[in-house]
């Protein structure tokens, strides 16, 4: 069969198996999973490039979560402790699970020794960077606090793995490897550099060229990951006024190269009932690990909701578990069967993450009462409850939409006006200008409580660039039985219409508010000034 002939093949099954997934209302990476998964059993040449791919997008991926990561904040300890506490509690918590179907006669496991079940406890107390990461973005929710904590505690984890990956090749980085600290004082002109290229196709450029040459390409000419010079060069980089724009230019670009990694899972080896079966016994461990980071986070002192979030986001088992795997197997730690068991244990989780994170608002009031009560004024700094004090008119989402509207309430309609932004370098930024913002989550019902209990806020604009996210906040007002006015903004028709079927009061697509301020412009008086 010609390559294009398969790629045509490909294609047609990706795109198909993922408009069925939207179609159920799942999110289309399911699709792509269960594509992998029949191109394989059907027979279909695996594509020589798809891993390539898949590595290309990871790479990618792992690049913009550095762009967006202060690294002072793995040293919090919700994060560095979580994550280590986590995966010494789940290592022996799988040993446990693995033993127990092993004395129960389960014949893929009899034969392995207790070093083979520990090296597969260890894989599968990851959790997915890559389904995290895009589950966050699609919320946009990557800079909130839960999505902060989630983002470093993978990290964490990404790290240990790659210690483990290193130390079982029995090989150590070429003595280069200690040249790339030069890296960090080169990253000032690299900088500049960057702040001369403007908004097109030459900064996306720049984006991919710093995360595959000197990240991935030179951190792998010295005998390190690739993957963690991407992250390494996005950390370098991280704080560059045009971050945040570079990290939505490839967004595009790394999601159709993701494409390639969920169907790469699907070509892992064969099923067979056997490992099938056995992978999907391995979901036995998904509550339990889940559990265990909601009670690790709130005992750092952080909400019962905030906890809960980050649990749910990362209760899953990781693509990075299936690279220690394929390590242990062929480094003969491991037999080659079990390549397909965690394959299946992986791409079941992911199935299962999507349709939990998809309900995961309305979990979190059954799953907050699992964990212990703690004092409001022994909470985490950065997770206590926000005052809004004599706001008459809430804004949330303050970039520019919501940055216009703020500023109209306050000097037009003289209203006590308070920002909300759960971007914490936004408020930060925000503040600095004499804005009063707060840092709070759309989807927050207690935030809305409070709102609906302060009987002075007259006003809530829903300013957030995603339509997904308004709608979630939109009814999280209603519900909590606020009384005053509330506008929305939208991108597209289907989204306006939808926000107001919901019960906006007014809702203003951003263009049409574009071209108004434009013609208003246009014939007010030129300035002598």
């Amino acid at each position: 069969m010609r390559c294009i002939d398969t790629v045509a093949i490909y294609l047609s099954a990706v795109f198909l198996a993922g408009t069925l997934a939207l179609l159920v209302r799942m999110p289309p990476l399911v699709g792509f999973l269960a594509a992998g998964f029949a191109l394989n059993a059907a027979g279909v040449e695996e594509l020589p490039q798809l891993d390539d791919l898949a590595d290309l997008g990871v790479t990618l991926l792992l690049f913009s979560i550095g762009l967006k990561l202060d690294v002072r904040f793995l040293l919090r300890r919700e994060v560095w402790l979580t994550a280590t506490v986590h995966m010494a509690l789940s290592v022996p918590l799988a040993l446990g699970v693995l033993g127990g179907l092993g004395a129960l006669g389960v014949g893929l496991i009899a034969d392995d020794g207790f070093g083979a079940l520990l090296l597969l406890g260890l894989a599968l107390s990851f959790s997915s960077t890559v389904l995290v990461v895009k589950v966050l973005e699609e919320r946009s929710e990557s800079q909130s606090l839960y999505g902060r904590i989630a983002i470093g505690i993978l990290i964490v984890q990404d790290l240990a793995a790659v210690v483990f990956i290193l130390a079982s090749e029995r090989s150590w980085p070429s003595p280069w490897a200690f040249a790339l600290v030069l890296l960090v004082p080169l990253a000032v002109p690299v900088r500049r550099l960057w702040s001369r290229l403007g908004h097109g196709e030459m900064q996306a450029l720049f984006g991919v060229f710093i995360a595959l040459v000197p990240g991935f390409a030179l951190f792998e000419a010295v005998g390190l990951k690739g993957d963690v010079g991407a992250l390494a060069m996005g950390l370098l980089l991280a704080g560059h006024p045009a971050a945040f724009e570079l990290s939505r230019a490839l967004l595009s670009v790394k999601d159709l190269l993701l494409v390639g990694f969920f169907l790469s899972i699907g070509f892992t080896g064969e099923l067979s009932w056997a490992t099938a079966g056995l992978g999907l016994a391995l979901l036995v461990l998904l509550p339990v690990q889940g559990w265990l980071y909601m009670l690790l986070l709130r005992w750092a002192r952080l909400r019962r909701r905030t906890s809960v979030l980050t649990g749910l986001t990362l209760t899953q088992n990781s693509e990075f578990g299936l690279i220690v795997v394929a390590v242990g197997v062929s480094a003969g730690m491991l037999e080659p069967h079990w390549l397909v068991v965690v394959s299946v244990a992986v791409a079941a989780s992911f199935v299962l993450s999507s349709m939990v994170n998809r309900r995961s608002i309305d979990l979190v009031p059954l799953l907050t009462r699992t964990l212990p009560p703690l004092d409001p004024a022994t909470l985490h700094p950065a997770d206590r409850y926000v005052d809004l004090g004599d706001a008459q008119a809430v804004v949330m989402g303050m970039g520019r939409v919501g940055t216009a509207a703020y500023r109209r309430l306050v000097d037009a309609h003289g209203l006590e006006t308070v920002g909300i932004e759960h971007d914490r370098n936004r408020v930060r930024q925000h503040t600095e200008r004499g804005f009063r913002v707060l840092e709070a989550d759309a989807s927050d019902d207690e935030f809305w409580q409070r709102l609906a209990d302060a009987s002075q806020v007259r006003v809530a604009i829903l300013a957030m660039p995603f339509h997904g996210t308004n709608q979630v906040a939109l009814k999280q007002l209603l519900d909590s039985g606020f009384r005053g006015r509330i506008a929305a903004v939208a991108q597209y028709d289907d989204d306006a219409r939808s926000l107001r079927e919901s019960g906006a009061d007014a809702v203003l697509q951003i263009y049409d508010g574009a071209g108004s301020e434009m013609a208003d412009r246009a014939v007010a008086p030129r300035s002598t000034s």
